[in-house]
């Protein structure tokens, strides 16, 4: 039945528009702060705070964009929203200053952070109810696959040509494109009766009944956080890998996919559960993996070729399989506690527990890798990661069923 379609056309172009939304973000992200260097001339210090400003800014607008998105037309907020996200990209093409770019690239947060959750919630939307904790799982893959290919279109182009105009050219074009391909998606009109118009409270903006979803995912978010900022520091003071960055995130990539196509199965029998706690085991044991594996080379235990393989390489592809399992089954567990008309509250819930505890994550991460080197501040992670896998046993998990409101998922 055409209802039941999970792969229906408007489902896959919101897909295809969030490829090209998260291609247009990767693709310049491990270029700016060599463009901020060679260009304006940027300290190290100074790169860190230019760049900083765009994750602030997201996550300071994403809790007020759940409420919009809930309450006008969500296809009116996501044209407006995908419409200033690509404008931005013109804006680094017109910055002649570093004070300018740095305007810029702060002010750009905010559309991204409130397009993430508009483009997300008509996702939801556009999906037969039948099918949707599943078609949520594969919506990931988008920026899955984003991430996987964009930083090395990007590298590619930059290496071959020196032209850092032309990558935000191709940047400010894949946007454009993704705002005319999310035009031709059809949304179901909500007329003012289906628009709820609630008293402004805090549950407009933050998801109060799934706050322990959310603290649970803070812990999440802290881990990798701490991974995604400090690795290639990492890896060379203590590996010995002056290299490897890239292709860790890659494996790490490969690994988002493969959980996201493995994973469909038990989303569409409504594991979420399941999903959620084998991929929290799966990403410990990665982190894990990653901070011991170089102590027992040190100490002679292994070698260095399988602590490079095991430890380093190894862990990037269980922490890409883990995140991948966990994200989704999150994602839905939040939207299920919720009403139909707090989806985009919802959506923004999680994101804005999962930025928050990457920005957590790169703050202390920092602090403790000044104070008591990277190698302490590596197993924060993985004290603080097993924290969030034991709340969930003990009590998110509980918290989840006891206020889930759709009985086909547990």
């Amino acid at each position: 039945m055409t209802q039941d379609r999970l792969w229906n056309r408007n489902y896959c172009k919101v897909m295809a528009a969030n490829f090209a939304l998260f291609f247009a973000f990767y693709v310049l992200t491990p270029l700016l702060p060599l463009y901020l260097s060679e260009h304006f001339g940027a300290t190290k210090d100074v790169i860190g705070l230019v760049l900083s400003g765009y994750t602030i800014t997201a996550l300071v607008i994403r809790p007020f964009s759940g409420y919009v998105v809930d309450s006008f037309p969500r296809k009116t907020v996501l044209m407006v929203c995908f419409s200033a996200f690509a404008i931005f990209f013109a804006g680094y093409l017109a910055a002649s200053t570093l004070f300018l770019f740095t305007l810029v690239r702060t002010l750009h947060g905010g559309p991204f952070g409130a397009l993430t959750v508009a483009n997300s919630t008509v996702a939801i939307d556009v999906l037969p109810s039948s099918r949707r904790t599943e078609g949520i799982g594969y919506y990931g893959l988008s920026n899955n696959l984003a991430m996987a290919i964009a930083p090395t279109v990007g590298i590619f182009i930059y290496k071959f040509t020196n032209n850092f105009e032309l990558i935000f050219w191709l940047a400010l074009i894949v946007a454009c494109a993704g705002w005319l391909t999310d035009a031709t998606v059809k949304v179901k009109s909500r007329t003012p009766d289906t628009i709820e118009r609630k008293a402004m409270s805090l549950d407009r903006f933050f998801l109060l009944r799934g706050w322990l979803l959310g603290i649970n995912m803070v812990a999440f978010g802290f881990s990798f956080g701490v991974l995604s900022n400090y690795l290639a520091i990492y890896g060379k003071e203590v590996m010995g890998i002056t290299g490897g960055t890239g292709t860790y995130f890659m494996l790490c990539s490969v690994g988002l996919i493969l959980s996201r196509l493995q994973g469909g199965k038990t989303l569409r029998q409504g594991l979420l559960t399941h999903n959620a706690g084998t991929g929290m085991v799966i990403s410990l044991v990665g982190y894990t993996l990653f901070i011991i594996l170089p102590t027992l080379h040190q100490w002679s235990l292994v070698s260095y070729q399988w602590s490079l393989i095991l430890g380093y390489y190894g862990s990037a592809l269980l922490i890409g399989l883990g995140n991948g399992h966990m994200w989704p089954a999150f994602q839905n567990m939040t939207i299920c506690v919720a009403s139909n008309s707090q989806r985009g509250t919802a959506n923004s819930t999680i994101l804005v527990s999962w930025d928050l505890g990457m920005g957590l994550g790169i703050l202390l991460g920092g602090v403790i890798s000044e104070l008591l080197g990277y190698s302490a501040a590596f197993w924060t992670v993985v004290l603080v990661n097993s924290a969030g896998v034991f709340l969930f046993f003990i009590a998110t998990k509980s918290f989840f069923l006891k206020r889930n409101q759709n009985a086909s998922v547990y």
